[in-house]
């Protein structure tokens, strides 16, 4: 209860539909933003996540030594990597 009220105090809960709230995403928001545990096999997300930081340019920034997410950013990053799929 007290982490769900810390969250919502700083606008990052996850709604039932799995949306972030936020325009900076944590690194459990951006795995489900991008459906990671829908399409891989990888049991630890954060490797997945770990490999497109440093093979495929994911965008984040940090603050008080966390990765942080913008939301924005993460779009226009998956749309350039779309583009680059061509």
């Amino acid at each position: 209860m007290m982490k769900q009220l810390a969250e919502e105090q700083l606008g990052t809960a996850i709604h039932d539909n799995k949306e972030p709230s936020s325009e900076l995403m944590t690194e459990t928001e951006v795995i489900h933003f991008l459906r990671i545990p829908e399409i891989t096999n990888s049991k630890d997300y954060h490797n997945v996540i770990e490999h497109l930081k440093r093979n495929r340019g994911l965008p984040r920034i940090h603050i008080c030594r966390k990765a942080l997410y913008p939301r924005r950013a993460v779009l226009a990053w998956v749309e350039k990597e779309t583009d680059a799929g061509k």
